[in-house]
């Protein structure tokens, strides 16, 4: 056990470090799954689970208050997995190695998985617990909600019987969620022809890298830079004037997250490589200028590559270099109805060179559909006119507020009691599970709350210790709360 097992509250705190111990990026969760239907097992817990992985765990009520209403406990087996360049970790070998910084909980080089580890590990905090009170409980664990939501696309109706839902997804305390935006995938697919490497060209690679990435719905509104848009931007601007000539362009490394590192491997004429050396320095000035106050760790660098792919043709790279910069990223709109709150954005977030194209993987996220098809078109049309083939796929709804949620005013009266305060009632601009639970679950009431988690999706991600404690004191005084079945 790690150092973070000797926090409170240890019953959370232990079942996170246990959570760190064990491999589990997306794709990736087997290991974790069998951990945990083993711990389920060896408690004589109710455990199965469904044709897409998802684990199902009962456990009946305590003692008088087995007439409550039924509640689900919510959360995803699956991490983001990102790490900084010069971090030698293998996500699905390697435990993640937490540490406490102050206040902060925080991981060695890599992302930390609190999001949603440190919900699963309350979860299972509530199944292991002989001394909190409570009525029907049933946990929910979904799969690979990080890389395409698959878990929550494949539940089917029947499998639950509580009819109150509680997410664990969110990430600030002291505000509770009643709604959040929905998504689509947008993948371009630029075909490329090639021809040979010119004489006397020399074969260098740019790389942009240092940027704080982040979650590219809690983290789009920040100003953070998009590395690929900004490699985008140098080759835009100079890449003519240089004649330099592409041969691949790599950057990000999931869609749901905003790129810090972008890398473009170019043939520069062998008497313009100074010239490149003092343009790419000044771009560098100019980012620093631009995005210094939020960017802090920028860090541009040219070197010299052994190369004998064939470069692009002049107007397969035109088309490609222009279409990528003109393409819309970051806030498309802010909300009318709630303020402070991201309406529509698009991330520009992972972009591969094969030998005949390159492929640009985007998010669009929208709490309204008719935001969400304003981008569509967008980027349709850029893809009419570079020549580009577009295609939408993965599409998730968003989680429509309601209003009359009892179980929402049920943890208002229940925070100010504790706290004397009430909590902020928000809507996310990310997405959440619970707007597809709604399509097999159309009358589960559902809200979602967690603790304080900074940079999720990034190695700077970070929870706030304090925060557990206060998530941990407001689910077990929901739990004894949940009125009786009507």
């Amino acid at each position: 056990m790690s150092e973070i097992s000797q926090l409170a509250p240890r019953a959370v705190w232990q079942f996170f470090d246990q959570i760190c111990s064990i491999p589990h990026p997306s794709y990736h969760e087997a290991a974790l799954a069998d951990h945990i239907v083993n711990f389920a097992t060896a408690r004589n817990l109710d455990v199965k689970r469904d044709a897409v992985g998802n684990i199902f765990i009962k456990k009946p009520a305590t003692a008088g208050m087995e007439n409550r209403r039924g509640v689900v406990l919510q959360a995803h087996l699956d991490m983001v997995p990102q790490k900084n360049e010069d971090t030698i970790h293998d996500f699905t070998l390697d435990p993640i190695k937490p540490f406490i910084d102050g206040e902060w909980v925080t991981a060695d080089g890599t992302t930390l998985g609190a999001d949603n580890g440190m919900g699963m590990a309350a979860c299972l905090a509530v199944l292991a617990a002989d001394d909190i009170a409570h009525g029907p409980i049933e946990v929910l664990l979904t799969m690979n909600e990080e890389a395409g939501m698959d878990g929550a696309f494949g539940l089917e109706a029947g499998w639950l019987e509580g009819d109150i839902l509680l997410n664990t997804d969110s990430e600030q305390e002291g505000e509770v969620y009643m709604g959040c935006a929905g998504g689509i995938n947008a993948e371009f697919a630029f075909p490329i022809e090639r021809e040979a490497i010119p004489e006397h060209h020399q074969m260098v690679k740019l790389t942009l890298k240092g940027l704080k990435g982040g979650h590219s719905g809690c983290d789009i509104h920040t100003g953070r830079g998009n590395a690929n848009k900004l490699l985008a931007r140098f080759l835009f601007g100079h890449g003519d004037e240089l004649g330099l000539r592409l041969t691949a362009f790599n950057g990000g490394s999931l869609r749901n997250a905003i790129p810090r590192e972008a890398n473009a491997v170019v043939a520069v004429p062998a008497a313009n490589l100074e010239m490149l050396n003092d343009y790419w320095q000044h771009f560098n000035q100019l980012l620093v200028n631009e995005l210094g106050k939020v960017e802090t760790s920028l860090d541009l660098q040219i070197s010299n590559v052994d190369n004998e792919r064939p470069v692009f043709s002049t107007l397969s790279q035109q088309r490609f270099i222009a279409a990528l910069h003109a393409c819309p990223n970051g806030v498309i709109r802010m909300s009318d109805d709630i303020a402070g709150v991201v309406e529509t954005s698009l991330n520009v977030g992972v972009i591969t060179t094969e030998d005949d194209k390159v492929s640009v993987l985007c998010l669009i996220r929208s709490l309204i559909d008719s935001g969400r098809q304003h981008v569509e078109g967008m980027l349709q049309a850029v893809a009419d006119l570079s020549g580009a083939n577009l295609a939408f796929g993965g599409a998730y709804p968003g989680w429509n507020p309601d209003a009359s949620s009892e179980i929402m005013a049920l943890f208002r009266e229940t925070y100010q009691g504790i706290y004397g305060k009430l909590p902020n009632i928000m809507v996310i601009h990310a997405g959440l599970e619970c707007g597809l639970f709604k399509k097999p679950y159309p009358e589960m009431d559902m809200i979602s709350f967690g603790p304080t988690i900074k940079f999720p999706h990034s190695p700077d991600e970070k929870v706030n210790i304090a925060s557990v404690g206060l998530f941990w004191e407001q689910m077990v005084a929901i739990l004894a709360a949940i009125p009786e079945k009507k």
